[in-house]
């Protein structure tokens, strides 16, 4: 039976990793701009007090990125043409790590992400606080935030509270007469991910696990001291801007928007009537978010959109490129200082916000979010794992790389499904294959 089909909620959890051996992982980043295939060995690391909770190192040993195609904000657009990228991506990771992938742990931007709390309470009598209670309660929560139309892609209890004392992070052994949970729940559209396992199927790999976009690229970004105080992850993408929200060690809130840096090279090519390679061109080159008093001396070349050799570049001011950047950017970054307003999680966010994604490096922009914001904004590069070639070490591969470090933390969520919080027709550890699932759709 698929994990989409009708009686199952939420996804199965990956197995734990073991702290005692290697593991090879492979992942997933289907945006809208390129698709990106890492293949990294996990090898067990002690503890320390650099990257506490990391249980593995992690070693890049095969990546392989395309120009993505078939993708429209996030969502597929051309299933052929996706597939297509997709096998180029692994085929080149597979060739340059010398191994063969099968099954990928895979991001997830599309099916309207939403983050939902649920609250539930049991009587414990007195009682200590055991394993069976902890089950109990958020299976609890469960019952509360099944969606049939939705699929669960992550939970996670972000505090425990006991005879009404909320902030508990671990209540195992205490003693009180009612203990409950606070429990975030992330959930995107079945269709929507239906369509991703398809693609996915038909390059003859299967999925292993769904981590949505926001998630893996706060993982990738933050370091610690973000996590535990509080911060916000902007992950700016070419078809999607995501929120994630942590704080004290765990993913509280997330969001996206569908306004990417794509959107601002359209803006430029409808603005200085010239092609879309063009204005992608002028952008990266030329354009910034943040004007100077520079930018009416020069001048810039814009070519013309037609095929005739006669037609002659149009010379206009960069401050015209300025303008229509900022813009965009401003109205961008407008929505998630709404978003993040109207989610009551400003406070938790405090003065800290890291931008990162592929468009968070247009020039400018730390100095437009910082104005715009009201926040300490600084740009957030891939951390955590070695073995990244060069020109994978930016903020646009945040992603991919948090996708790998995510089976470290997967086991926070392993909790909630032990405590019945995944459905018994899930399957096992790993994902259904596409014919399973065709064979009982159709």
């Amino acid at each position: 039976m698929s994990i989409f089909g009708s009686s199952s909620f939420g996804l199965p959890r990956m197995k734990p990793l073991s702290s005692k051996r290697a593991h090879v992982v492979s992942v997933l980043d289907i945006g809208s701009t390129k698709v990106v295939c890492m293949i990294g060995r996990l090898t067990p690391r002690k503890e320390s007090d650099v990257l506490p909770g990391r249980t593995h190192h992690v070693e890049i040993i095969g990546i392989g990125h395309q120009r993505s195609r078939g993708m429209k904000s996030g969502v597929i657009a051309d299933i052929d043409a996706v597939e297509s990228v997709v096998r180029l991506a692994v085929d080149a990771a597979e060739r340059m790590a010398g191994l063969t992938v099968d099954s990928l742990i895979v991001n997830v931007s599309a099916g309207r992400i939403k983050s939902d709390v649920y609250t539930a309470t049991i009587d414990l009598g007195g009682q200590e606080v055991e394993n069976a209670d902890l089950r109990r309660v958020l299976a609890a929560a469960n019952q509360q935030s099944q969606r049939r139309e939705r699929v669960l892609l992550h939970s996670l209890a972000t505090g425990y509270s006991l005879d009404g004392e909320r902030g508990i992070r671990d209540p195992l052994g205490m003693f009180g007469d009612t203990l409950g949970v606070d429990m975030h729940v992330v959930t995107a559209e079945r269709p929507a991910l239906k369509n991703l396992e398809l693609c996915i199927n038909r390059a003859h790999l299967t999925v292993e696990g769904l981590v949505a976009t926001p998630y893996a690229s706060g993982l990738a970004a933050l370091v610690d001291d973000e996590v535990e105080l509080g911060c916000a992850a902007i992950d700016m993408g070419g078809g999607t801007t995501t929120i994630s929200v942590f704080a004290e060690g765990k993913l509280i809130h997330t969001d996206a928007i569908g306004i990417g840096g794509h959107h601002v090279t359209t803006d430029l090519a409808r603005g200085l009537s010239t092609r879309i390679e063009d204005a992608e061109r002028l952008k990266v080159v030329h354009g910034s978010a943040f004007a100077n008093g520079a930018d009416e001396r020069d001048v810039i070349a814009i070519p013309p959109i037609g095929e005739d050799d006669r037609d002659l570049p149009t010379q206009v001011p960069r401050s015209l490129l300025t303008r229509i950047i900022q813009a965009r950017i401003e109205e961008t970054l407008e929505m998630i200082r709404d978003r993040i307003h109207a989610s009551g999680f400003s406070p938790v966010v405090g003065k800290r916000v890291v931008l990162t994604g592929g468009a968070s490096q247009l020039t400018g922009l730390p100095e437009v979010a910082r104005r715009m914001l009201a926040r300490n904004v600084r740009i957030g590069r891939p951390m955590g794992v070695s073995g990244l070639p060069v020109a994978a070490k930016g903020p646009a591969f945040s992603t991919a790389v948090g996708l790998m470090i995510y089976p470290q933390v997967a086991d926070q969520e392993i909790a909630a499904s032990q405590g019945g919080f995944f459905s018994a027709g899930a399957g096992n550890s790993r994902m259904m294959r596409v014919g399973q699932w065709l064979k009982e759709s159709f």
